[in-house]
């Protein structure tokens, strides 16, 4: 028979990081005012000695269950599997974990990631909603499960959000590429119904109005956020001949499919089209080449999502006072890189 080994105690764990086991007590049982760097030290050192909390039990007992489910659109995009990354270490270092729920942009596909973290009995959730309505925004309010949306917001409903300001990151990304001497910019968005794309051709359209220029409705086209029409809206174009010689792109993801497409039409960036991406992905990833792009600050984003429904989780534990809904809009700026060229 083997040998049963022994749990891990508090005492254990105050004795390998030299904190008292009132502290550690603290830090497991996700008490406030201990620094962060003293949370993380004692979490990392649990976790390697093999201390396992009985969250099942815990939970039975408070209700709590110090986990959060973060929803969103596409993980296939590596904008999305940053902010999923800063989003899980800043938690962790909250005392939270964290589990990762994909909606494809599909709107029922989101409600059923709804339902599951539901399930789950999840303190708390952080969406980038889909926005074909906001039934499933109606549906999270009626549970009174605490929220905070990332990305994108419904204008019409009082909610918790964190978003860039995405009016502004169009216009520097336009006015960069006019004030390049291109005068014929195509705005290769996402749909309409999505914030962050509605509020980014408005930004388009002001960089416009301020250089005194009436944008050609035919540069102005919209596709799925998944990034899977790229190919096809620019074949398109070339074969109606509408002439550009600049892309701002919805997204970096935009940026690199349209490329790619550009390339295969025997066209270079930015020798004969300059492009300007959105997200900055560069910051992140070691690549052969520099994307011109507007940078939301991902980090601070899901540092922000993190806080914001943490305070929301409080108040609903009747540990905080109730506040207005959390609107934070973050700024955004342009980050140069190498494919944007001046325009004779």
């Amino acid at each position: 028979m083997g040998i049963k080994k022994k749990a891990v105690t508090l005492k254990d764990i105050a004795r390998e990081t030299g904190y008292s086991v009132n502290t550690v007590s603290r830090v497991l049982r996700d008490k406030p005012e201990i620094a962060d760097s003293t949370r993380q030290t004692i979490l990392e050192v649990a976790e390697t000695m093999g201390h396992v909390r009985n969250m099942l039990a815990s939970s039975l007992r408070s209700g709590v269950t110090h986990t959060i489910a973060v929803i969103l659109g596409d993980v296939a995009n590596p904008h999305f599997a940053i902010m999923m990354s800063e989003i899980e270490h800043y938690a962790r270092l909250k005392g939270y974990a964290t589990f990762l729920l994909n909606t494809d942009e599909d709107e029922q596909l989101e409600l059923a990631a709804i339902q599951a973290a539901l399930r789950q009995s999840v303190d708390g959730i952080i969406l980038c909603p889909a926005q074909k309505t906001p039934r499933n925004i109606l549906y999270m309010k009626e549970k009174g499960l605490p929220f905070v949306l990332i990305g994108r917001r419904f204008a019409e409903i009082p909610t918790n959000y964190v978003v860039c300001d995405d009016e502004l990151g169009g216009y520097l990304a336009t006015k960069c590429l006019l004030d390049s001497g291109h005068r014929e910019v195509l705005l290769l968005n996402g749909l309409g119904h999505i914030s962050s794309a509605a509020e980014r051709r408005a930004g388009y359209l002001r960089a416009h109005a301020k250089a005194g220029l009436a944008p050609r409705r035919e540069l102005m086209v919209e596709i799925p956020v998944t990034a899977s029409g790229c190919a096809k809206a620019i074949d398109r174009l070339m074969q109606k001949r509408v002439s550009f010689s600049a892309i701002f792109a919805f997204s970096d993801m935009f940026a690199w499919k349209s490329w790619a497409c550009l390339k295969r039409h025997g066209l270079r960036v930015p020798e004969d089209v300059s492009i300007i991406g959105f997200d900055y992905i560069h910051s992140r990833l070691e690549l052969p080449f520099q994307l011109t792009s507007i940078s939301s600050q991902k980090r601070r984003m899901s540092t922000t999502a993190v806080d914001v429904l943490l305070a929301a989780i409080q108040e609903d534990w009747g540990k905080a006072e109730r506040q207005p809904a959390q609107q934070v809009v973050i700024h955004t700026a342009l980050s140069e890189g190498q494919t944007v060229r001046n325009h004779a």
